[in-house]
């Protein structure tokens, strides 16, 4: 049996959104759906839980549908679920976030501590619906980007869509601003950005022969041009660094930016 993708709910409606493009994701994957409820009154938790299984069978009849409720910390609960996940699925904002958090507490702390890779359902409902046909993946280098296009080119292929391979740059100040310059002297090893991205790339175009592939090279700070980027992808992809302690954060400032800023669905994939 396939190990599910899990999607935590609450009763909110940023919630719903997530359970519905939660069983989009499933019948995509063709993998089973676990909706999970961290509450306290049981009354109250088995409205909350039957309310999204049952909108969930109604966007995806024919998903393999569980669900339970746990009496934990939600964020513990969901970072415990996701060890043995596909992925998580989580909700922008919660019940208990203040109405001008960009991100609730919760989906913060998962991502910044989950295992397996974490998608923030965020954005309009056109890129929440997979309008535009194309998966963006933000690429530092092979090394750091290994897993997240891995990941990035898995969704592309099941959407049957385009990705989009994004590598940010800034030049040192006084050097030569054309990308393809031999001497160009990043810090990630001296190489040209170009030479960066087809790095991190290699043998993943030949690997995923039907994912149509395009390399953006951008001078610009990472997080400004995948936000740009973004604002017409129906997924946003990238990396998080591992945790050097168990019960570190993994998060840098980049994805953390992402992750309260993003015009559209973002996963967030731990490096291993």
């Amino acid at each position: 049996m396939t190990i599910p993708l899990v999607v935590g709910v609450d009763g909110s409606e940023a919630s719903l959104e997530a359970v519905d493009w939660a069983a989009d994701e499933a019948v995509r994957h063709g993998v089973a759906l676990h909706l999970l409820h961290a509450a306290g009154g049981d009354r109250e938790s088995s409205a909350v839980i039957s309310a999204a299984s049952a909108r969930a069978a109604r966007g995806a009849p024919s998903v393999r549908l569980s669900s339970e409720v746990v009496h934990e910390d939600a964020a513990s609960a969901l970072v415990d679920k996701g060890r043995n996940a596909f992925a998580l699925v989580l909700g922008s904002r919660g019940l208990g976030d203040l109405t001008e958090m960009l991100l609730g507490s919760v989906s913060l702390a998962v991502a910044a501590r989950a295992d397996c890779p974490v998608v923030v359902v965020r954005g309009a409902p056109e890129h929440r619906a997979a309008r535009y046909g194309t998966v963006i993946v933000g690429v530092e280098d092979e090394k750091s980007s290994g897993t997240a296009l891995r990941f990035a080119f898995r969704e592309a292929q099941a959407r049957r869509c385009r990705l989009v391979a994004v590598h940010a740059w800034i030049a040192p100040f006084g050097a030569c601003t054309t990308p393809q310059a031999p001497s160009w002297p990043l810090e990630a090893h001296k190489r040209p950005p170009a030479q960066v991205l087809d790095d991190a790339l290699r043998g993943l175009p030949e690997r995923y022969r039907d994912t149509t592939v395009q390399r953006s090279l951008i001078e610009a700070p990472a997080r400004r041009a995948l936000l740009e980027a973004a604002s017409e992808a129906d997924l946003l992809v990238v990396g998080a660094p591992p945790r050097l302690v168990r019960q570190g954060l993994q998060l840098g400032l980049i994805s953390h930016a992402l992750l309260h800023h993003a015009p559209c669905p973002i996963a967030v994939v731990p490096q291993v």
